[in-house]
């Protein structure tokens, strides 16, 4: 391990660390990998993967198009390095965690990624090392699996160890919200690990705002992405009291948006998925259990997060019943699968539970997604992209997911369009990024 420091002009006392070894190269770990490279730091890439390490060398990663130029860049020097050994974390100046916090089918936290991570970083840490955990977990991760573990090897945090929680603000496939544009949120578990751990922030983002604690940053992460699972419920839940007025929900959204204060729009769609809101608030409601503390408010925004595929079905039962027929032998196509537009992600994406539970009731069902050749819902039976599709094939188009740069056009031809997400417009789906 070195200890040289970069000169990067940044204010004094902030200088740069010359290397940082990244935990994990997905969706978190590949654009700050690529952040931390841009600001001239040496990295050290490390995934157990193999098949992904593979990936990322021959670019065939789901990334915005700023981010695949750094990569092509970055993939022919010495100073950008990939690598399945996790021992090399030893070597480098600073290490952050970038690993996947999952749930478990029983939407409990799957902490495996983690943990692993975490005893491996323990196990290869070396004095005057800065180890920063960016993983969105529970309250409390940082101290138990690597501040408790750190001492019982004879570490003294602030002293010859640094450590601190920052969480990540990466939204994958947003070109206007870049990591080097969002602020962080930085808490280190002593004043000198906040200093240190922030010389390594600064490098992807010049607006860092620190806390008191790792556990403050931790729940701060928990907070915003259960504030924004509270208000998509609440959304979804107007968007039906807005069906039983025959009003537009997007329109009352916008009307509500011209408030300058005191709103903030949410917009109703079929689901929500990916890494962040389907799964951090489970991660404190499952913490809860044990300090007997009650969460209802949070506890029904999960509940109707849930039901929402359900009551996307309902819909198009109702629709198909409005004009005399039935799910059973309709011809449904799912246009788009990905949990949001513009990725190649289908991790939690309602889509999945919407094809499961059509089938069910009888349908037959495809999809279209120009992202996304292949599919397996959790039926387990694998389905395949139409890939010229025509609409008239179909009885009913069921929009869920609208990729920007991509003629939708077909889509009127279908006998029955549900619109899941409230804003799809065939004439204009080339140029609008649904959110």
């Amino acid at each position: 391990m070195t200890q040289a420091i970069v000169e990067t002009g940044v204010p004094a006392g902030l200088e740069r660390f010359s290397s940082v070894a990244v935990i994990g190269m997905g969706y978190v770990g590949l654009p700050t990998a690529l952040g931390l490279h841009e600001g001239g730091i040496t990295v050290i890439g490390i995934d157990r993967d193999q098949r992904r390490v593979d990936a990322i060398r021959a670019g065939d990663v789901d990334l915005i198009e700023a981010d695949h130029r750094r990569l092509e860049k970055s993939l022919y020097q010495e100073t950008f390095q990939l690598t399945t050994d996790g021992a090399r974390m030893a070597e480098a100046d600073a290490v952050l965690v970038c690993v996947p916090t999952g749930l478990d089918p029983y939407l409990l936290p799957d902490l495996r990624p983690l943990s692993g991570a975490c005893e491996a970083l323990v196990a290869y840490a070396q004095p005057g090392q800065t180890l920063i955990l960016t993983s969105t977990s529970y309250v409390g991760t940082c101290s138990q699996m690597l501040v408790k573990p750190l001492r019982a090897r004879g570490f003294t945090i602030g002293e010859d160890i640094f450590v601190a929680s920052s969480p990540e603000r990466i939204d994958p496939g947003n070109v206007t919200h870049t990591q080097a544009e969002t602020p962080r949120v930085l808490g280190g578990v002593t004043a000198k690990c906040t200093s240190m751990a922030e010389r390594v922030i600064r490098t992807l983002t010049p607006a860092v705002h620190t806390v008191n604690s790792p556990e403050a940053a931790e729940m701060t992460k928990l907070y915003e992405n259960t504030f924004r699972a509270v208000n998509i419920s609440l959304a979804n839940e107007f968007a039906e009291i807005c069906a039983g007025f025959d009003i537009d929900p997007v329109e009352v959204t916008n009307a509500a948006a011209t408030k300058p204060y005191g709103f903030m729009p949410f917009y109703p769609g079929p689901g929500v998925g990916g890494h962040c809101i389907p799964c951090d608030p489970h991660y404190l409601l499952w913490q809860l259990r044990s300090t007997q503390t009650t969460a209802p408010l949070v506890t029904q925004a999960m509940n109707a997060i849930a039901d929402r595929p359900r009551q996307v079905v309902d819909r198009v039962l109702n629709t198909l019943s409005a004009i005399g027929k039935g799910m059973a032998g309709t011809r449904i196509v799912v246009v788009g699968v990905t949990y949001k537009p513009g990725v190649q992600d289908v991790r939690a994406s309602s889509a999945l539970d919407i094809i499961d539970l059509l089938v069910e009731k009888g349908a037959k069902v495809g999809y279209y997604d120009p992202l996304v050749p292949t599919l397996q819902p959790s039926n387990g039976t694998w389905l395949e992209s139409t890939v010229q599709p025509n609409g008239g094939d179909w009885d009913v188009a069921l929009i869920h997911t609208v990729h920007p740069g991509h003629d939708y056009e077909w889509v009127t031809h279908c006998e029955t369009v549900v619109d899941a997400t409230y804003r799809f417009s065939p004439a204009d789906s080339r140029m609008r990024l649904p959110a």
